[in-house]
């Protein structure tokens, strides 16, 4: 089982879905030569050609403009935007159009997209190229969004992604490019919605996403040299979200801590929340606690941004709370 970067798991996926499929093409900034600013797709125009592999404009309005009509007419684009930040100026069609496109077509017609994009700090990018904003993609019908915390999920939510008869929007944590981790030659496809268990346990359950998944485990640690088991779920899916999968945790452990990088208002958090908080309340022994960013904008100091972003240690103090 050969072990990659969760880069290079991206790109592996990339690659084969090219191969096996004629109707996918890649479209972004930079994304030829120069590999995307990740290095995602390094090495593929070369390998399928600038058909294929399209660089664009600097216009996020026209990359998504692009991948909606190519969707349209029977290709599988698959849309890299460098940054999560600026996916604000391609929510028109991405929102208004590749959403609602089965709805408005009497389910007859699908937009086949996906949509990557980086999110997250830990780079010292500053506040506009370091936002979580993934809140605003699951709040709009049509849409899925993924976001995998292994390179192991990573290659495999987008190969589920891009074989979606509907528009994907595969969210990529940027600090989490360079981690290693075990991709198996033949990965088991996973479907889109489904969580998994990162580590049992029955005092409380924490549930994260993307890198927040790894603090969740290094707080998971700091709590069991206390005597206190906590068991991790990695949502992978946050639209649509494993609402079982997490309401099956809760009914174990009885109490729940939600942790996100995004800023903890109005966040993918206060949903399990609410829902947990309805369709769990009798599973319920302590309250259902958030952890994420505070409401500002990310700060470029790398002391002020490492301050900012949520961490084991206000996770482990979050699971302390609700057991008290």
């Amino acid at each position: 089982m050969p072990e990659l970067r969760m880069v290079q798991a991206i790109n592996r996926a990339l690659a084969e879905a090219l191969a096996e499929d004629p109707a996918v093409i890649l479209l972004g900034e930079d994304i030829g030569a120069a590999g995307g600013p990740f290095g995602a797709t390094r090495g593929l125009q070369q390998r399928f050609g600038p058909d294929r592999v399209r660089d664009t404009p600097i216009s996020e309005a026209a990359i998504m403009g692009a991948a909606v009509g190519a969707a349209l007419t029977g290709l599988r684009p698959v849309a890299e935007i460098m940054f999560m930040d600026f996916v604000t100026l391609a929510m028109d069609a991405l929102v208004n159009q590749a959403a609602k496109a089965r709805f408005m077509f009497g389910g007859q017609r699908g937009v086949p997209l996906v949509l990557r994009t980086p999110h997250g700090g830990g780079l010292s990018a500053g506040p506009q190229h370091s936002q979580c904003l993934e809140a605003w993609l699951c709040h709009v019908p049509g849409l899925k969004v993924v976001c995998p915390a292994t390179p192991a999920d990573a290659y495999a939510l987008l190969r589920s992604a891009i074989a979606d008869p509907d528009p994907v929007v595969v969210v990529e944590n940027k600090a989490l490019y360079a981690m290693k981790g075990e991709v198996p030659d033949a990965p088991e496809p996973i479907p889109i919605g489904r969580a998994r268990i990162v580590r049992p346990g029955r005092d409380a359950t924490i549930v994260a996403y993307g890198a927040a998944v790894h603090w969740a485990t290094d707080a998971a640690s700091l709590l069991a040299a206390e005597g206190i088991e906590a068991e991790v779920l990695d949502l992978r899916s946050l639209q649509p979200w494993d609402e079982a999968a997490v309401l099956e945790s809760l009914s174990r452990t009885h109490r729940l801590v939600v942790a996100h990088e995004a800023v903890e208002a109005f966040g993918v958090g206060a949903e399990i929340a609410a829902r947990m908080a309805d369709a769990g309340f009798d599973e319920l022994d302590g309250p259902i606690l958030r952890v994420g960013a505070p409401f500002t904008p990310v700060p470029f100091a790398r002391e002020l941004e490492a301050a900012y972003r949520p961490d084991a240690a206000r996770i482990a103090a979050a699971v302390r709370r609700t057991l008290d």
